[in-house]
């Protein structure tokens, strides 16, 4: 059991099977909302299915000047670190599966590997445009993740911790730490379209200009991992804001306590889903409603307005913790 434990954790729930099913349906929300915010009718709902389904059964193809071990290696590499982060958030219950002090560094940590996975990928592709492309993302990466961190801090500067799971528990008495942080989850919100590259920061995907960028050269089942990165992606950092910010599993007027166990962790589930639902929500809007941003543009705004706010919030938490004397 020790060792079936860990096993069914990552490769069962909360992990790869649980990972890639709420992906893909988040994904096939995320597609029908943008459809309906351009009135178009958007795809039925076993579309991404399809999808992945196809590109599993295509020809999988290296080319001949690429490296071949950082070609093949660097999809698998980004898909495993999205996949260890998840049993870092608690998603059931108040604790995570494998909770500890300071798993908010490993988890932000574990989310930056698609970004450097994804820049040498395009790099060893021996392509111009994926080069372009894996350049863009790097670049990207100094302009979205500091803002990230900074955001993420503030709620651990609130809670008094650098664990996700206390930091969850905090909030269980039903005051979300959006509260003390507004500007820390609104700067969260924002940096998490340019983790995942969506509209209007994703010029390094940008099929107008560079063909997809770094991920040109890839098919069949190496790109079908790119594109479950992304989709596994967008859960993670979905419910690793609605854990620091908007309570993970809790809400007010829900008398976990009360219940059974099991009962206790279908509800929080749900609950769970219903906030990361939301926070795609958001990610669909943006998408439909904004134009994307020249890469100098991303990083600038990124830096200066996104990073600032947030060193302020995180001020004036420390200030309102001492006036309470915590």
């Amino acid at each position: 059991m020790q060792v079936l434990t860990p096993l069914f954790h990552m490769l069962i729930f909360p992990g790869f099977l649980f990972l890639v099913a709420f992906g893909l349906f988040a994904s096939w929300v995320d597609r029908k909302l943008i459809a309906k915010f351009q009135n178009r009718v958007g795809p039925p709902v076993m579309q991404p299915v399809a999808d992945l389904v196809k590109l599993m059964a295509k020809e999988d193809i290296i080319p001949e000047h690429a490296n071949r071990v950082m070609f093949a290696v660097t999809p698998l590499v980004a898909l495993a670190g999205v996949i260890a982060s998840i049993i870092y958030i608690p998603l059931w219950a108040p604790a995570a599966v494998n909770a500890f002090e300071g798993d908010l560094i490993v988890v932000i940590y574990l989310l930056t590997l698609p970004a450097f996975a994804l820049f040498l990928g395009g790099w060893y592709s021996a392509n111009p445009f994926a080069t372009i492309g894996a350049t863009r993302v790097l670049t990207q990466l100094f302009g979205y993740e500091v803002p990230f961190f900074l955001a993420c801090l503030g709620p651990a500067v609130a809670a008094g911790s650098w664990s996700i799971s206390e930091i969850t528990h905090a909030q269980a008495d039903g005051l979300w730490l959006v509260t003390a942080a507004p500007v820390s989850f609104i700067v969260a919100m924002i940096a998490l379209i340019g983790k995942l590259e969506r509209v209007p920061f994703d010029t390094p995907q940008a099929k107008t200009e560079v063909i997809t960028g770094p991920e040109i050269e890839y098919t069949g089942r190496r790109l079908a991992v790119w594109k479950l990165t992304f989709l596994t992606e967008t859960i993670v950092g979905s419910a690793l804001i609605a854990a620091l910010f908007l309570g993970g599993p809790h809400f007010w007027g829900i008398p976990f306590a009360s219940m059974a166990p099991w009962l206790a962790g279908v509800v929080g589930m749900i609950v769970l889903g219903v906030k990361i639902l939301l926070i795609v929500f958001f990610l669909s809007l943006a998408q439909a409603a904004l134009a994307r941003l020249r890469i100098e543009q991303m990083v600038q705004w990124c830096l200066l307005w996104l990073g600032i706010p947030t060193l302020i919030n995180i001020g004036v938490i420390v200030l309102m913790m001492r006036q309470v004397g915590v």
